[in-house]
């Protein structure tokens, strides 16, 4: 049998070419693929597999605090949409429309959802009239579809799938606590799960969520210094519950108006994976979110008693991690090259004189670290060596991070900084929204990330303006 050729070879550096580097990594670790509807794309197997092992990061947290999951409708009736005019603004330029169905033109027109606080409300209000009904803690797993002019796999896409938590609560207090809680659940999850550090904090009022009263976010940044606005929380106030005359009978025995949260995080959490830790040679998985954990490769597999062991040795740690056996006829050259390309953390050889000597060869595809271990207590091995693999990414993205944050005292450095360094920079900021139309003209599309909730004091007046200043922004160019 002719062997396969090596993926990794046709990968473009990342320094040559950033963006195509990453499309190379897509298509060659056969994460997505490209269907006939400008994107709109195909979760191959292996991709799919990585968004499961998020998905199940998430739910199990959500699960903790109660959250109980839920399925609504795909398409939702205009009426109800222009419930909540801030709401249906925002997103009209990105709906769909479906006008006919059944070969009739329909009486009312059905978008299909780019986000569905309008359904939980419609829904809410049917279920809610006592204090006792709240708090309400939903979300649902779904896919939505916003008319994107721009795509790119799983960074930005007209349908992708994501997770959408709406809440209903009692006060404002409980409802605002949620909010904050729901984002330090994100931090944990990019943290302890995606091993990416990312910053977090507010959403200026001209970056805020449509029909929002707050929004606050998670930015990461990328190898490269570009953010992605990775995960968003939102305290609505009650907005949305008084379009939909959504009340409850409160402990006083008085008609009271709930308050409401959402939040979501997407698959665009697995483009963030591939660029924040990916290399020339491919992917580099975070251990607790990929899909295999752990491949064995057999090495002289021809010989007596390697493919017996290498098959005991899966099943023997198969009742622990996602492990995989390559029994293939391919070169053990060629698989070492196509499970680094995969990004798999941990890549075990056994041979004739490894099972001789009562051990294996372990090696880490996060640095290329390689050494002989006892098959004695392997388990509890590699056990450690994951997390240690998962703290060396972690530490690892929060240096590139820290090296590519800068500061910003004035307009002029601003403006020579976002020029000359790419990156995140920490400037301060009037509050005038204006101030963040101008930077972002000037510079070619540098935006407000986010006023961090620990600011620093830079300087005394706003890096644009000169006025005096109101916040510390991060600002940054975003995918």
């Amino acid at each position: 049998m002719a062997q396969q050729k090596k993926r990794v070879e046709d990968i473009t550096s990342m320094d040559v070419d950033f963006a195509q580097w990453y499309t190379d990594v897509v298509k060659k670790a056969e994460l997505a693929d490209y269907s006939s509807v400008k994107g709109c794309m195909v979760y191959e197997p292996y991709g799919y597999a990585i968004w499961e092992n998020i998905q199940r990061e998430m739910d199990t947290r959500f699960k903790k605090l109660g959250v109980q999951n839920v399925c609504m409708p795909l398409l939702i009736p205009e009426g109800l949409l222009q419930k909540e005019k801030d709401h249906i603004d925002g997103f009209a330029p990105e709906c769909a429309v479906v006008t006919q169905g059944g070969g009739e033109e329909l009486s009312e027109k059905l978008y299909i959802r780019p986000t569905s606080e309008v359904l939980f409300c419609e829904h809410y209000q049917k279920k809610i009239h006592s204090y006792r009904d709240l708090p309400k803690l939903y979300n649902q797993w779904c896919s939505v579809l916003r008319w994107e002019k721009t795509t790119r796999p799983f960074l930005r896409g007209m349908e992708f799938l994501w997770q959408e938590g709406h809440t209903m609560h009692e006060t404002a207090e409980e409802a605002q606590e949620f909010t904050l809680k729901m984002l330090r659940v994100y931090e944990e999850v990019y943290r302890d799960a995606l091993a990416i550090p990312p910053v977090v904090g507010k959403k200026t009022e001209k970056e805020k969520f449509a029909g929002a009263e707050a929004t606050y976010t998670l930015e990461p940044m990328m190898h490269n210094g570009v953010a992605l606005q990775g995960g968003t929380t939102h305290y609505f106030g009650d907005g949305f519950a008084k379009a939909f005359g959504i009340t409850f009978t409160g402990r006083d025995n008085q008609l009271h108006t709930p308050l409401q949260t959402s939040w979501g995080m997407s698959t665009r959490l697995v483009g963030a994976v591939i660029m924040v830790h990916g290399d020339d040679n491919g992917l580099v998985l975070p251990p607790r979110i990929a899909p295999v954990q752990v491949v064995i490769v057999p090495i002289a597999q021809h010989k007596p008693g390697v493919l017996e062991k290498a098959a005991e040795l899966r099943d023997r740690l198969s009742e622990k991690f996602r492990v995989k056996l390559d029994d293939s006829d391919n070169s053990p050259g060629w698989k070492f090259a196509q499970y680094e390309m995969q990004g798999v953390p941990l890549r075990i050889e056994i041979g004739p004189k490894d099972i001789e000597n009562g051990q294996c060869m372990l090696a880490r595809r996060d640095n290329g670290d390689k050494w002989p271990a006892p098959l004695e207590d392997l388990e509890n091995t590699i056990t450690a060596v994951l997390d240690v693999i998962h703290d060396s990414m972690l530490h690892k993205a929060q240096e590139n991070m820290d090296q590519k944050t800068h500061v910003a005292h004035d307009h002029e450095e601003f403006l020579d900084i976002a020029k000359n360094k790419p990156g995140f920079i920490k400037a301060m900021w009037c509050g005038d929204s204006a101030c963040e139309d101008k930077l972002k003209e000037e510079t070619g599309g540098v935006k407000s990330r986010c006023i961090p909730f620990e600011e620093e004091h830079i300087s005394d007046v706003c890096a644009c303006c000169g006025k005096p200043a109101k916040h510390m922004l991060y600002w940054g160019r975003q995918y």
